[in-house]
């Protein structure tokens, strides 16, 4: 393919498969807990890091990581103590987040908020050497932790009580999921974007969960969605010039609306079958 000879899609293709596995992987565990939109507020108080790496000339992607894993904590701090007022903190610290950045992008050495535009919503062409060194490492500490620990954070995401008595570490394993999340967040950005990584941890999910029984069975099946929409997304990015975070965003909800069409008939077979079934149940019973 003709793409593949150029550097800058190569490394944008690595990317896009890193972002299509983690991103869905982290995603599960948040719709599992109702915390769909968990990777939104992170991307806001990430904006934060990014314009800090501009001001401080280091490395956007490790100063976003940096921010956007404090400011995560933050987020299941307050969580955690469930009061009225969480809410609103939550938001001022997600908005808190947006402006800040906006703010501090204007104080760096020739910066502007046009600066921002390919951390906002992704740009291919803009993921140079370093970003893709920044993005194996935190992808593979995102990947450790989604698959190697699944068991744990599966139970604390359906029962928190339950897993507290087991003896698991709860507090830790919450701290971990939502430090998780804002790395997966820094993971994504460079190709899909801050303001919509959010859409690719939770539209694989939600697609899968239309078509599978079983945690082990979406899991694998959003991991297999993300990579697919990423890496076509990234590919058509390169022909038809458009962003290419919008453009697997788009790909992705396709994806669902495919999966929600085909699982009507798939649910209808299986309530067939359960009818079925109990119905041979109640002539057993009878005879007997």
């Amino acid at each position: 393919m003709e793409l593949l000879n150029y550097a800058f899609m190569q490394r944008a293709l690595l990317a896009a498969v890193l972002v299509g596995v983690t991103a869905p992987a982290i995603g599960t565990y948040l719709v599992q807990r109702r915390q769909a939109v968990m990777g939104d507020g992170i991307g806001h108080v990430a904006m934060t890091g990014v314009a800090l790496g501009f001001l401080l000339n280091t490395s956007p992607v490790w100063m976003a990581t940096l921010v956007a894993v404090v400011g995560a904590v933050g987020m299941e701090l307050i969580r955690s103590r469930g009061k009225t007022s969480g809410d609103i903190a939550l938001a001022m610290l997600f908005y808190g987040g947006l402006a800040g950045g906006v703010m501090i992008i204007n104080l760096a050495p020739g910066g502007s908020t046009a600066n921002l535009t390919s951390y906002l919503f992704g740009s291919i062409t803009t993921v140079s050497a370093e970003d893709v060194t920044a993005v194996v490492i935190l992808a593979a500490f995102v990947i450790a932790v989604t698959l190697g620990l699944r068991r744990q954070l599966f139970a604390i995401c359906q029962d928190e009580e339950f897993a507290r008595v087991t003896g698991l570490p709860v507090r830790f394993l919450n701290l971990l999921i939502a430090v998780t999340a804002a790395v997966t967040v820094t993971v994504a950005m460079r190709i899909v974007g801050l303001l919509l990584v959010s859409a690719m941890m939770v539209i694989p999910v939600a697609a899968a969960q239309r078509v599978t029984r079983g945690f082990t069975a979406t899991l694998t099946t959003a991991m297999v969605i993300g990579v697919l929409v990423s890496l076509s997304g990234t590919v058509a990015t390169y022909y038809i010039d458009a962003p290419s975070g919008g453009t697997i965003v788009l790909l992705a909800i396709g994806v669902f609306m495919v999966m929600t069409g085909v699982s009507a008939p798939l649910a209808r077979r299986r309530a067939r079958a359960a009818r079925a079934a109990e119905q041979i149940c109640t002539r057993d019973d009878v005879k007997v």
